[in-house]
Order: structure tokens, then sequence, then C-alpha cells
């Protein structure tokens, strides 16, 4: 009877390193410590692998963003603090990290160096008001990702993006931040203090920032106050889309001029009318006539109203016989009328020593040849 030889034992093919066996362990385990604890283990396994020669295989990043995707909350809050500064991450797991609720999510996108400019964009697109304004946070932020948050014009995150000195904020869309803190009041602070802020745009925006902000940009560039007046004055035209010589509707100014020039003719223009134009609610009519009454350049006129001052209004209004004590009822009348203008910001413009009609006249024509001349 021949011998019975007993085989060989098969040896182990690519025994499982320490490591892995304890991981599949853990995988058996049903508690969130022990799920917890595979994930990291799983993170660290990613590193070496994805440190050593020829990478991590696909298919342990497959493995790691699933494990991740079913993880529970503080599972993910805590890998995701680990890995907001790691380049070995696999990009995909980096990207749904950045997705995910915004306290997991926030250490990512600050910090996340696998995160390209397109992946910000997308979380604009597509994630929470917090994701944006972590997004516009992000130290070293690209230009498209900022000028897309300008498009956006969320208050909020243009804010956010305003007080990030580091962003790179090309200067079309930082001069539009600048036009947005007109109506944006939260913009204003950061925009004062930004170094990217240059004189032509702080004149712009001092129009519209209080006292300390005022203080603040002409100590910061030492501009003349006066030529600060004038570029508040200037912007707020361009708001009121008054530009002090042209009327906004020509027929209507043209039917306006008509029914003037027949009220004269027919001795019916008189300083009463003007007052009684304005309760009507017709501004065309009483520039028209005052410049009728008085003899001035309808030009002049118009640029009285949409002055930094009413003083030439109240030379111009004593010259054509207007009662000095309604001026300041017309003032209100016409500044309903006329947007806001002429500007009256300390009260006392008007509040000039007696004149007479020629003399008013005289100064209101002093100042509207001054106001002709070419700035320096």
């Amino acid at each position: 009877m021949p011998t019975v030889v007993a085989p060989e034992p098969i040896p182990e093919q690519n025994p499982l390193p320490q490591g892995l066996d304890q991981l599949l362990n853990l995988a058996r385990a049903r508690t969130p410590q022990d799920r917890g604890r595979l994930i990291l283990g799983v993170a660290d396994l990613y590193r070496t692998a994805a440190q050593a020669v020829g990478g991590a295989p696909s298919a342990l990043a497959d493995v790691f963003i699933a494990l991740t995707r079913d993880a529970e909350h503080e599972i993910r809050r805590v890998l995701a603090a680990r890995l907001s500064e790691a380049d070995w991450a696999p990009a995909d797991l980096v990207k749904m990290l950045a997705a995910d609720e915004i306290e997991i999510a926030r250490p990512v996108i600050a910090s996340s160096p696998l995160l390209q400019d397109q992946d910000l964009l997308q979380l604009l697109a597509d994630c929470s008001l917090d994701h944006q304004i972590q997004v516009a946070l992000r130290p070293g932020l690209g230009a498209a990702v900022a000028r897309r948050i300008v498009e956006r014009r969320d208050p909020t995150v243009m804010t956010a993006l305003a007080t990030n000195r580091s962003a790179r904020i090309a200067d079309d869309d930082f001069a539009a931040l600048v036009e947005h803190s007109r109506h944006a009041a939260a913009l204003r602070a950061p925009l004062a203090r930004h170094p990217a802020l240059d004189e032509a745009l702080a004149l712009r925006l001092y129009h519209w920032v209080g006292d300390a902000l005022r203080q603040a940009i002409g100590e910061r560039f030492d501009i003349n106050p006066v030529r600060l007046t004038e570029a508040a004055v200037a912007a707020a035209r361009q708001v009121a889309g008054l530009d002090g010589s042209a009327p906004a509707d020509p027929a209507a100014d043209e039917a306006d001029a008509r029914l003037t020039a027949k009220l004269h003719s027919a001795g019916q223009l008189r300083p009463a009318y003007l007052i009684r134009a304005l309760r009507e609610e017709k501004l065309g009519v009483f520039i028209h006539g005052m410049a009728t009454l008085g003899g001035f350049d309808v030009i002049h006129v118009r640029r009285a109203l949409s002055g930094a001052t009413a003083r030439p209004l109240f030379l111009a209004c004593l010259a054509v016989g207007l009662d000095r004590a309604a001026f300041p009822a017309l003032l209100t009348e016409i500044r309903k009328l006329n947007k806001g203008f002429p500007l009256d910001p300390d009260g006392t413009a008007w509040r000039l020593a007696d004149r007479s009609a020629d003399q008013a006249a005289y100064e209101f024509r002093l100042l509207m040849i001054d106001d002709d001349q070419p700035s320096a």
C-alpha cells in the first residue's frame, strides 16, 4: 500500500501587517469610539501609503472616503481638523469635508492646500452663507474667487472679503466694493482701513462714512479738507442723478420754459408764484421763474439747487424778492423735490446779514462765475 504524503501547507500570501489587522478588528466593532479609531487609523495608513513610492492605491482612497461619509459628526470634525493642512489626503475627501456642516468644514476651507479656486467657487455656488463667509476669509484667496464674491453682492460675504487683507482683489473689484459700501454700511470700516484703498477711492468713500472714519481717511491720506468736501458733493450729486447744469428731462424742461415765458409776458410771474410752483411740485417752473425774475442764467440756478451749500439759492431768492423769513420752508420744499439738494450741513449757510436785492444778485453772480472756473 503506497505511503500517503500529506500536502505541505500553502504559505499565506501577503500576510496582513499588524496595524491593518488591528484596523480589521476595529471594523468589526460597533461603538462610535472604535469607528473613530478605525477612521483615524485608515488616515494614518493612507498617509504612509501616499508618502511612499507609487503613492496610495485608489481603492484605499475609496475606502477612506466611504468610511468618512458614514461616520458620526464628531468623528468627521476631528478628521477635518487633522486633514486641514495635509497635502497628502485624497482631494475628493477634502472637498467632501469642505461641503460638510460648517463646524466640520471651517478648518478645511481655511487651510487645506488641496482646495483649488474651482472648488472654492463651487462652495460659493452650492453651500450655506457660513461656508461663503469662510471662503471669503481664506488666507491668500485668489482673484477669481474674490471677483465672484463681489459679483454675487451679498453684503455679509463682501464684508468678510473686505476684512481679508491677504485676499488678492483686482483693482476694479475693489472699486466695486467701495461703491457697494454706499448701501452696505458694514463694508465701510474695513474698506477705510484696507491697504488697497488709494486716495481716489478714499475720496469716494469719504462721502458716506461717519465722522470717525472721515477723520481716519483724512489723516491717512492727508487730503485737503476742501478736496474732501468737493468729493463728497460730487459723489452726492452722482447718487442723486444731478450734474448741476442739464435738465433730467429736456422735453419737460422745454415745456416749463414756455409756461414761464407765457406767465412773464402776461405779468403773472411774481415771487409768490414761485412758492406756489413748489407747492404744486413744479420744480422746473421754479427754476425758470427764478432765472427770469432775477435775470440769471438757468444753468446757474440749477447749480444753486444742486450745491454743497444753500447760500447761493438764498441769495437768488433775496434777489427776486422772496421773503427772507420764508426761506427755511422754501428750502425744505426744494429738497423734497430735488433729492435732498442743496445741502445744508450745518443749517447756517444761508443765515447772512441783510442784503438788498441788488447786492444779493451781485453776490449770486459772483459765486456762479467762480463756480464756472476750472479747478486747479
